[in-house]
């Protein structure tokens, strides 16, 4: 019998498209971008202490064109989003996805709306309706019934090639003021956050993946806009800040454009998204003393802590560490889930981005598992998230 390791409760548990959040890793700081009523920006932006650090960014010749025709190009196709709520009203940002009048946004910017308006640059305002959303990933399609003449839908990136550095450019509607445009880097991908729906059960929200991290500045009312690359394709959806104080701090999240182009689609058809669903608990990542513990080669895969009674991991035999709860400590007896369909599986983030981005409930997928020392192969079929 192997002994039990103890870890903190940094090491809580997420349940692989199907539950707890990452949220004690860290102190909480990262949320939805809120959707507020006009503010006074002097009592949002304080002035830097002094000996500060300054911020600066240095744009070539040749960038600064590229900037500014990429502006004109992409920026008709950039709305603000005006709604109005039973507890009153807020704003954000969108872009037009197709020529049909589809507008893609957050989920939570029209959450509860009552009423919606959608205003372009051109200055045409026209009233929108939402015919789907996406807690999970904090997407949402607005209808309108009328696009200005000439505006052209906002091409996607295939944002799998997306690279840390990479120049990063956000429009939208900050504070109310329509039309910014902002300038940054990629400052990370394949990083997670929390859904905004709570998994059955009480079992914590549900882990959005495949979220890119930016330096752009994006404040309250970016929220839906468009991430772009220099060719001014869709890179992401601005959808989070980290911060302190409710305004930028170099530290924003975008979901990638490739969630954007699987999920879109479906929610403009069907009005929802159905995931695909394991039915696990699962270490985010593995700390190198469990990776000790069980004699693997390396610290990384997604550690399976819990298996949900009657769900498609349990039917197909995956096995869960045998502690009594996941936060007091490990047994070391449960998967260790390295690969999935021949990929390899670093973190429980390679696990998630692949499911939802290329299966569908019902589908078969072979999950590579260590177990007891040996590595073998685990064929599960898909279930629907609850």
């Amino acid at each position: 019998m192997r002994s039990s390791l103890r870890f903190p409760l940094v090491a809580v548990t997420a349940l692989a498209l199907a539950g707890l959040a990452c949220s004690g890793l860290a102190p909480v700081r990262s949320s939805s971008l809120p959707t507020p009523a006009p503010v006074v920006i002097t009592q949002l932006v304080p002035a830097p202490a002094a000996g500060a650090p300054q911020t600066s960014i240095t744009v070539t010749a040749s960038e600064e064109e590229a900037l500014m025709d990429l502006y004109t190009r992409v920026n008709p196709a950039v709305v603000a989003i005006l709604v109005e709520t039973a507890s009153g009203g807020g704003q954000g940002s969108g872009f037009l996805f197709d020529a049909e009048g589809h507008i893609v946004t957050n989920q939570h910017v029209v959450e509860g709306a009552t009423d919606i308006e959608v205003d372009f640059p051109s200055g045409l305002k026209t009233r929108g309706r939402v015919i789907g959303v996406d807690p999970d990933s904090d997407l949402a399609v607005v209808k309108v019934d009328e696009v200005p003449p000439g505006v052209a839908p906002l091409a996607l990136a295939d944002s799998d090639e997306v690279r840390v550095g990479q120049r990063a450019i956000a429009i939208g509607n900050p504070f109310g003021e329509a039309g910014t445009m902002t300038l940054g880097i990629i400052s990370g991908t394949g990083r997670t956050l929390s859904s905004n729906r709570t998994a059955p059960g009480g079992g914590g929200r549900f882990t959005a993946p495949d979220t890119l991290q930016t330096d752009a500045p994006i404040n309250p009312g970016n929220s839906g806009g468009p991430l772009l690359n220099l060719a001014g394709e869709v890179i992401g959806v601005n959808r989070a800040i980290a911060t302190e104080t409710g305004v930028s701090s170099g530290v924003g999240y975008a979901i990638a454009s490739n969630t954007v182009r699987q999920i879109v689609p479906y929610l403009i058809r069907d009005g929802k998204f159905v995931y695909p669903y394991l039915g696990i608990s699962s270490l985010p990542e593995v700390p190198l003393i469990l990776s000790e513990q069980l004699g693997l080669p390396q610290a990384s895969g997604t550690y399976v802590t819990t298996v949900t009674a009657g769900g498609p991991a349990e039917r197909a035999g995956l096995r869960a560490d045998s502690a009594s709860t996941s936060f007091a400590g490990f047994n070391g007896d449960g998967d260790l889930i390295v690969g999935v369909d021949g990929r390899e599986v670093r973190v429980l983030g390679d696990l998630m981005s692949y499911l939802i981005n290329t299966k569908r409930p019902g589908d078969e997928v072979t999950l590579s598992v260590i177990r007891d020392g040996q590595t073998i192969e685990v064929k599960v079929v898909l279930g629907e998230r609850p």
